[in-house]
């Protein structure tokens, strides 16, 4: 194997293990977000377990953050909780580095 195969194989090794951690980080603060919101909808047990799944379904819809934004604003207003548009995303962001740092802390 040349050094340039290697290279690439380190490059590509790379990539995955990014993904990778990119995957469970958005997937770890969905779940906080799921059990924030669901808390304000006054959910809890099975009812705030299977709102984690939906929200972790709604991420999957399509790329980026929109869907699950969309999801949640969609079921906070339904219920009358107002959660302005910036807390919101404040709550996405602080939530997503929280989970980074969980992540990176159990390596």
């Amino acid at each position: 194997m040349s050094t340039f195969d290697k290279r690439e194989n380190a490059f590509e090794n790379k990539f995955a293990h990014d993904a990778d951690l990119k995957f469970k980080a958005e997937s770890r603060r969905n779940k906080m977000l799921a059990e924030w919101a669901g808390e304000k909808l006054g959910l809890k047990g099975s009812a705030l377990e299977d709102y984690v799944k939906a929200v972790r379904k709604a991420d999957l819809q399509e790329a980026g953050d929109n869907d699950v934004f969309r999801k949640l604003k969609a079921d906070l207003d339904a219920k009358g909780v107002g959660v302005s548009d910036a807390d919101l995303s404040r709550q996405m962001g602080d939530f997503l580095a929280k989970a980074v740092t969980e992540i990176e802390g159990n390596r």
